[in-house]
């Protein structure tokens, strides 16, 4: 069977049965069930993945490289976590790094690219992204001499101006840094359209794709990108950072490390002992989502193409839920006197994350609002501090209301109603969008 006959013959869990995996959900604030719309900053974990740490950590915990089992056991698991996380990204395990986190990793990378450019060469990220596909890439050129030219975010779409992007790419242009995913307003940018782009002109791609990774299965081949970043503690793994460059790339890299180190991909990018016991929790979150596509096709095909279709599977149905709740939050809260909802509406590309202010109350008060009805949310800037910036609210912030695979209808109704509380009037007048 092929991969896309596997994919179609399996079906997908159910979110009643999604549930029952996480422990979390069983929490209780105030004589109330806990909602957690606070994914976007990190995600509750599934019992699946706390068990395969613990075994790691019990039964299995050495160092690498060495004659005994233990040291033995943990280099297969290792080598068994990247050929998942390749799995995940349409990957070689050959061009899968682990760190710390997207943020250290980027700089890791940063300084291993900024050897091989000259003063005067130049680097464009955007507005829309996440600090970590921003300041690395001003640090590295701060200390070499390099130009960073910043692509306009459009504040009434939330989404990048294209326009301005060709504009700012030019016969310089070593590297364009974009997000796949803003963490802050949920927009989903074409990144396959800025690489060609890039691309013909003779520039590296970065992606971020540290939101996009929980919602839309990445495929790094399709998007042609050289490198990207995620985190798995976004999509119900262990606090980890994860990086994929295509493999030439990773070998040539001219990466700061110790003597003697790895001078092979992808441990070359890999500094000091790892998070073992992280990285096989991430290889578990993989395997969760994978998990959740369930049929007949079990043994069909090789193993690593039976959870690529998984994935595929599982991706397709949790992206669709997504987007029906986004739907129900947004018109539940753009009727709402005083609240304003920021970025692209539900018809536009995007994950199930939405960006709101309320009139007369800054995004913290809101949500001391919200957690006093056990509704766990998050506020501020996100690290995404551009965005907020050109929004007009670095001072008050912004509120970020996620969901997750674990989120139901009934949760998001309870937002849309204690935020009508909040402004204690009836849903009459339509909010602005911006």
């Amino acid at each position: 069977m092929t991969h896309a006959g596997i994919a179609q013959a399996l079906s997908v869990a159910s979110v009643d049965d999604i549930r029952a995996r996480f422990p979390a959900l069983a929490r209780r604030h105030r004589e109330l069930p806990v909602a957690y719309f606070d994914g976007p900053g990190g995600t509750q974990v599934p019992r699946s993945v706390v068990d395969a740490m613990s075994d790691y950590l019990l039964h299995h915990n050495a160092n690498t490289a060495w004659a005994y089992p233990t040291s033995e056991e943990t280099d297969a698991l290792l080598a068994h976590a990247r050929q998942a996380m390749g799995d995940f990204l349409n990957a070689s395990p050959h061009e899968i790094a682990f760190g710390a986190n997207m943020t250290t990793l980027t700089f890791h990378l940063s300084r291993a690219l900024g050897r091989r450019w000259a003063k005067g060469d130049e680097i464009i990220v955007t507005e829309l992204d996440h600090h970590a596909n921003i300041d690395p890439w001003r640090e590295l050129a701060r200390d070499c001499g390099l130009v960073v030219r910043t692509v306009r975010m459009m504040p009434e779409t939330g989404q990048l101006d294209w326009d301005d992007f060709t504009r700012q790419l030019g016969a310089r242009t070593k590297l364009v840094a974009i997000g796949a995913a803003s963490n802050a307003l949920g927009t989903i940018t074409d990144v396959a359209r800025f690489e060609r782009a890039a691309h013909d002109a003779g520039a590296l791609v970065f992606v971020d794709a540290v939101h996009y990774a929980p919602h839309v299965l990445v495929d790094v081949r399709t998007m042609d990108c050289d490198f990207l970043a995620c985190s798995p503690y976004k999509f119900y793994g262990p606090h980890l950072g994860v990086l994929y460059g295509k493999h030439d790339l990773l070998q040539s890299l001219d990466a700061p490390k110790l003597e003697p180190a790895p001078s092979d991909a992808p441990e070359n990018l890999e500094t000091g002992t790892q998070n073992h016991e992280g990285i096989v929790g991430a290889a578990a979150a993989v395997d969760f989502f994978a998990s959740l596509a369930v049929g007949a096709s079990d043994d069909r095909g090789s193993e690593t193409g039976a959870r690529r279709a998984r994935l595929d599977a599982s991706f397709a149905a949790l992206h669709e839920r997504g987007l029906s709740l986004v739907r129900r939050l947004w018109d539940g809260l753009s009727v709402v006197s005083g609240v304003t909802l920021h970025g692209p509406g539900p018809d536009a590309p995007r994950t199930p994350t939405v960006a709101v202010t309320v009139r007369g109350v800054d995004a913290i008060g809101v949500a001391r609002a919200l957690a006093d009805r056990a509704l766990f949310v998050s506020h501020g800037d996100f690290y995404a501090s551009t965005v907020a910036a050109r929004l007009g609210h670095s001072a008050d912030g912004l509120l970020r209301i996620g969901c997750a695979c674990y989120t139901t209808a009934d949760e998001v109704d309870r937002v849309v109603s204690a935020v009508e509380q909040l402004r204690s009037v009836r849903p009459s007048t339509a909010a602005h969008r911006s």
